[in-house]
């Protein structure tokens, strides 16, 4: 018995390690990136070229900020100004407050008029929101 949970706690360890991105789809279903738990974003061949600090940060290859994600869901630019904003129930809005596009609760990523444009599960929606309308990262 005590074999067999040192061989779970291994398995599960090793699928703890490898399990640690979300891969970002777009229109096609083809990947165009990942971005990892720890919030960096790579490119599909896996370049890194950006990165999702904790406190809503982004920042581009370099390390230098490019702008912010605010509790509320509000999108700024690097000056500060907001850019858009991620409403509670997925809808992304531009800095005029008109719907561009939405982020659904599956990971689907709509434009204004619903097409998909990509998918992106189990990543925040702030950080996807960011990623396909104002900080295309692909």
């Amino acid at each position: 018995m005590k074999a067999l949970r040192i061989l779970f706690l291994a398995l599960a360890t090793v699928i703890a390690t490898t399990v640690s991105a979300q891969t970002v789809y777009n229109s096609s279903g083809s990947s165009c990136g990942k971005i990892e738990d720890n919030g960096t974003i790579r490119n599909s061949s896996g370049a890194s070229v950006g990165h999702f600090d904790n406190d809503g940060t982004i920042r581009n290859s370099s390390g230098a900020s490019i702008g912010k994600i605010d509790r509320d869901g509000t999108i700024r630019n690097s000056s500060g100004s907001s850019i858009g904003k991620l409403d509670n129930d997925g809808t992304v809005r531009n800095s005029s407050g008109s719907s561009i596009g939405k982020v659904e609760n599956d990971g689907t990523v709509r434009n204004s008029s619903g097409s998909s444009i990509g998918r992106a599960q189990g990543i925040p929606r702030e950080r996807v929101a960011a990623y396909f309308f104002f900080f295309p990262f692909y």
